[in-house]
């Protein structure tokens, strides 16, 4: 089974602030996104890229549908990568507050967003990933009321020195981590089918 030609992505998530963020990167190319509540299996690992995978193949055993799943970390350099690909979870126990707190004295804030997109159909062998970056820094404090996760206090290098938070969702998906992967998923999708 394959997509729709050209006509739609079903996204595996529970995160309608990551589905928005997709339905209109994934518009560009003229490709319609529906989302899939499904809970996938997230395993612990320090690979974005083997989270994405397992994620992508247990979804699809549920649904047995070509699907789309995404992972993302924030990998702060003074914190040695850290929370990385742990980032969903450091989230939802410091949250961003935890991550400021951490960082308090600390003068070096390189920090950068990475995505990796897993494309998975049923007989498929393994999983297609797609991967983006955006490099930026952590904020002295949170910033901006959009987005979600640790966007109030990532600044990206790309922009104008506002943090995600403070971006309306169509300024961020210009250069975020997650519209760069799910860009080069499109590009690869609208080659192929």
């Amino acid at each position: 089974m394959k997509f729709p030609k050209g006509k739609v992505a079903f996204l595996v998530t529970r995160n309608i602030n990551k589905f928005n963020e997709a339905k209109l990167v994934l518009a560009e190319f003229g490709i319609a996104t529906a989302m899939l509540n499904i809970e996938a299996i997230e395993i612990q690992n320090d690979d974005l890229e083997e989270i994405a995978k397992t994620s992508a193949l247990d979804a699809a055993k549920k649904c047995n549908l070509p699907i789309i799943v995404e992972d993302a970390g924030l990998f702060i350099k003074a914190l040695n990568g850290f929370p990385g690909p742990y980032s969903a979870y450091v989230n939802k126990t410091i949250g961003f507050n935890g991550i400021l707190k951490l960082m308090e004295g600390i003068t070096n804030r390189e920090a950068y967003f990475e995505s990796v997109i897993a494309y998975y159909e049923p007989g498929m062998n393994t999983p297609i990933c797609f991967h983006g970056r955006v490099d930026g820094s952590i904020a002295l404090e949170a910033r901006g009321e959009s987005g979600f996760g640790f966007d109030p206090i990532f600044i990206p290098s790309e922009g104008d020195g506002r943090t995600f938070a403070e971006m309306e969702t169509e300024k961020k998906n210009e250069f975020s981590h997650r519209a760069k992967a799910l860009r080069k998923f499109a590009e690869w999708y609208k080659k192929h089918f």
